[in-house]
């Protein structure tokens, strides 16, 4: 009885912690696509050649880790998901110990921008976990199914179908559920103070610089700002400008001061004005930053007095209310 009881416990707390983390991904895939990139640069594990493949990395263990959590709940293939369990956690469990004995990524991500971790914290929350799973491997007779016949099965599959339409849409437009310092109805100049602990403000390295000096303080006063946020001009969606051209021009009669911003160098930019003719200039900000701010390349960020009120995916820009 007793057995079957700290059996069934584990196999709710690691479901549900699976579901969760999966879960806080799920919504912003892009965000774990970053995290892969910087796990595999060459000042970390020194495995350049899977950059390209950083956001399938992201969107596999993404989807498995949701699944798994879902299928150890309902108890489908018990044997198959546990043993999955089992092997995903002592990957991340690398991962982790790698983030904090090198000290190489600060942020594993483990939880997305939803709670923020140490890489030890992280770590040790894997040693429990992975004690968990080792109790469900050694009572994986006790792990029966919620339900029967093909309820589980469905259920499965159904599951993951929801997923993947989850991952479509928001690569599509823009995560369902924005945890970061620059979500809709945030301040900037409130984001930029720092906490009482000393530690890191949630809005740092945000500038917006011309080739005389930042105009981050100007523009966070202003009522009616938009921001077309370009991170990197050689990684940017070529068919987007069209639209970024006809809103920003949009924009300018509704007496918006229009920018766009990118980490790219001033000639580079400067030929993409001429280009595509857009009718505005351009400011620098760091990349990270400004993949922070928005999943999209390019995106439009609205501001009014330093608060975001509203962010699109080129794709949506005609839902922009001016």
């Amino acid at each position: 009885m007793m057995q079957n009881a700290i059996t069934q416990i584990s196999r709710i707390l690691v479901g549900a912690l699976f579901i969760f983390s999966g879960f806080v991904k799920l919504v912003d895939p892009i965000g774990s696509q970053y995290k892969f990139q910087e796990y595999f640069s060459e000042a970390v594990l020194n495995l350049e050649f899977l950059i390209p493949y950083a956001l399938l990395f992201a969107i596999v263990l993404i989807v498995a880790e949701i699944l798994l959590g879902v299928m150890i709940l309902i108890g489908y293939k018990s044997k198959f998901t546990v043993w999955s369990l089992l092997l995903l956690s002592f990957v991340f469990l690398f991962l982790t110990w790698y983030s904090a004995y090198y000290n190489k990524v600060t942020d594993c991500g483990c939880f997305g921008d939803a709670i923020k971790l140490t890489p030890w914290e992280t770590f040790y929350k894997n040693v429990i976990l992975i004690g968990f799973i080792l109790i469900l491997l050694i009572k994986i007779k006790l792990i029966k199914p919620l339900f029967k016949g093909n309820a589980p099965k469905v259920i499965t599959f159904l599951s993951l179908a929801g997923f993947l339409f989850i991952v479509q849409h928001v690569l599509t437009h823009l995560p369902l559920i924005d945890f970061r310092a620059y979500a809709i109805g945030k301040n900037l100049q409130e984001g930029m103070i720092y906490p009482k602990d000393g530690s890191i403000p949630p809005v740092h390295d945000f500038m917006l610089e011309d080739v005389q000096r930042d105009l981050a303080p100007i523009l966070l006063e202003k009522e009616k700002v938009m921001l077309v946020i370009m991170y990197n001009l050689s990684k940017t969606d070529a068919a987007g400008f069209p639209e970024i051209k006809k809103v920003s021009e949009k924009a300018i009669k509704k007496g918006y001061t229009v920018y766009g911003v990118s980490a790219s160098f001033s000639d580079d930019l400067m030929a993409a004005k001429e280009k595509y003719n857009l009718p505005f200039e351009f400011l620098f900000c760091d990349e990270t930053t400004l993949k922070t701010m928005i999943r999209a390349n390019p995106g439009v960020v609205i501001l009014n007095k330093g608060t975001v009120t509203q962010k699109k995916n080129w794709i949506d820009v005609k839902e922009l209310k001016l």
